[in-house]
Formats: structure tokens, C-alpha cells, sequence
């Protein structure tokens, strides 16, 4: 008896690891003005790691590290926390239409899981609509091999408050744009859209294409509260995603907002000092081969079972 439960023991833990392999997470995050004043609060940075290490690719927005010391503080206390993964990152320029107040958009990986392919930041120069973006779209594209879909690319979109719904239209000349620069069509869209409450009315929706092709799939619904403070509820972050082929690579219900509030159990202040925006995540199933791997290892639970009670 004891040797069934060794063996029972042995395998379940073998079917977990390899469970836990095929869990591919995207998460974004508006970190909320990320700079040196944020990266300088210990029990803060604590949590952004322990927010960030949940991800094998995160998008960060509203990195406002002009200096370029706070986030390479962030990415070095990452890796020491997860030894597990080794992580890089990838980011735009600074954006924003004021000299005085800029941002980033930030991808951070790990180069276990998932590799950089190419990077493109969005020239904002369309005919007859330029300047479109308060922060243009910085676009980069992934390939995670033991993914389902193995290959996507990212569209990352931090709306201007006061301009949401053009915003929201004009990404779709994005889209359109990389899908004839990659010959791709495997594109999520994620970031604070500002998609809700007082920045987008429903009256306006009807003038955005992202909402109304039905090509493009919004996995973060207008029910999916993503404010921190319990005053607000408002779906301001979202991921979308184009076409058929990528709605199947996502595994069901997974898309949500991340409450690191409760998860992490803190009290409002204290999570407000992080963001008042929660993370939004999707997961990607994994690739035919992985999933085998889960099935045989199962059948040989199935099998010892058998054996020892026999």
C-alpha cells in the first residue's frame, strides 16, 4: 500500500509540472505612473513582482521612468524573486504629445516560454487621420512554439481618457496595417482602453470598429470590474482578440481581471499604492504535443491503479 501511494505520489506531481507547463499567461497592467518615487516603496515593488511573475508576457503601461532607473530596479528584483524563469523586456519610446508628461509601453517575457520576433512602433501618420493616439501602439510579436497558436502578435492601447472612442476605431488601422506588414492574423489587442463608465457611452459604440466587426472577439466584458477602489466599477481594461483561429488557442473563460487586492490581501490603501487599475489576463492552451504529454501521464496513473489493485 505504501508503494501505490509513492507511486500515486510520484506521478500526480509529475502531471502537475507538466500541467503547469502548459499554462501560458498574457496579462496587461496599467501600473499607474511607474517611476523612481513607486520603485523606491519596497512593500510595493514586492507586490509588482509578485504581480509580474505570474505572466509569461506582461504589458506594462504608464511606465514613466524618464531617468531609465526604475524599471531595470524592477526587472532585476523579478528575476531574483522567480529563479524559476529568467526574464527580459522589450519597450517603446517615450509617447505622449507633451513633453512634460510621457509614458511607455513595456513588454516583460520570459525567455524560457517565449521569444521576441519583431517589434514595430506605429508611425501615427495615416492619411487624412494623423496623430490619431495620445500614445501610439508599440507592436510586437511573439513566438511561443509550445503554445497553440505559437505564433501572435500583441497590440498594446492606453486610450487618452478625453478621446477614447477615436482611439478605439483608429487601432483597427493598426490591426490592418500589421497584417499587411506581417502577413498575420493572429493579433491580440490589450491595455486600459478606458472602455467604460464616463469615457466610452454606449451611444458612441456603434462609431467604433473594434466593436462592431465581428471579427474582433472581447474576451473582458463590461461586467469584468478592473478598478481597484470599491467607489468605481468600470471595465476600463480589456483584451480583444482577431478571428477564429486565436478564440480557439484561449482557453475558456479564462480572461479576467486579476484582484490582487484579495489575492494578496491587502487593504485598499495599500493596493492603491500599487495601481488603481487590476491586471487583465487570458491563457493560451497549450500545443497538441504538450497536451499528449498530459494524457499520457494520466494514463499512467490509470495503469498503476490498476496494477496495484489487482
Amino acid at each position: 500500500m505504501r508503494s501505490l501511494s509513492f507511486i500515486l505520489l510520484f506521478l500526480v506531481w509529475g502531471v502537475c509540472g507538466v500541467q503547469g507547463a502548459t499554462v501560458f499567461r498574457i496579462c496587461a497592467f496599467n501600473i499607474q505612473s511607474f517611476g523612481e518615487g513607486k520603485a523606491s516603496k519596497t512593500k510595493v515593488m514586492h507586490t509588482i513582482v509578485r504581480i509580474i511573475a505570474r505572466c509569461d508576457v506582461s504589458l506594462l503601461q504608464e511606465v514613466r521612468d524618464h531617468r531609465r532607473k526604475a524599471f531595470p530596479q524592477l526587472l532585476a528584483q523579478l528575476n531574483k524573486y522567480d529563479s524559476a524563469h529568467e526574464y527580459d523586456a522589450v519597450q517603446s519610446e517615450r509617447l505622449g504629445r507633451s513633453d512634460t508628461y510621457q509614458e511607455q509601453y513595456v513588454f516583460v517575457y520570459r525567455t524560457g516560454t517565449v521569444t521576441v520576433t519583431d517589434q514595430y512602433q506605429y508611425p501615427d501618420t495615416l492619411k487624412g487621420d494623423i496623430d490619431a493616439f495620445a500614445r501610439e501602439p508599440f507592436v510586437v510579436r511573439f513566438s511561443a512554439p509550445k503554445t497553440a497558436l505559437k505564433d501572435f502578435v500583441l497590440i498594446p492601447l492606453h486610450t487618452s481618457p478625453n478621446n477614447t472612442t477615436k482611439e478605439l476605431d483608429a487601432v483597427v488601422d493598426v490591426f490592418n496595417d500589421i497584417r499587411k506588414k506581417w502577413k498575420t492574423e493572429n493579433v491580440i489587442f490589450l491595455g486600459d482602453f478606458n472602455a467604460d463608465c464616463g469615457y466610452l457611452a454606449k451611444k458612441n459604440r456603434k462609431n467604433v470598429r473594434l466593436i462592431t466587426d465581428p471579427a474582433f472577439i472581447w474576451l473582458i466584458n463590461d461586467k469584468n470590474d478592473t478598478t481597484v477602489r470599491k467607489s468605481t466599477d468600470c471595465a476600463y481594461d480589456r483584451i480583444v482578440v482577431h478571428g477564429e483561429k486565436v478564440a480557439r488557442a484561449i482557453v475558456p473563460l479564462s480572461a479576467k481581471p486579476f484582484n490582487f487586492k484579495k489575492e494578496f490581501r491587502l487593504s485598499e490603501d495599500q493596493a492603491l499604492e500599487v495601481s488603481d487599475h487590476y491586471p487583465v489576463e487570458v491563457l493560451l492552451k497549450a500545443s497538441a504535443s504538450r497536451q499528449q504529454q498530459v494524457s499520457l501521464s494520466l494514463l499512467l496513473i490509470l495503469l498503476a491503479l490498476t496494477f496495484n489493485c489487482s
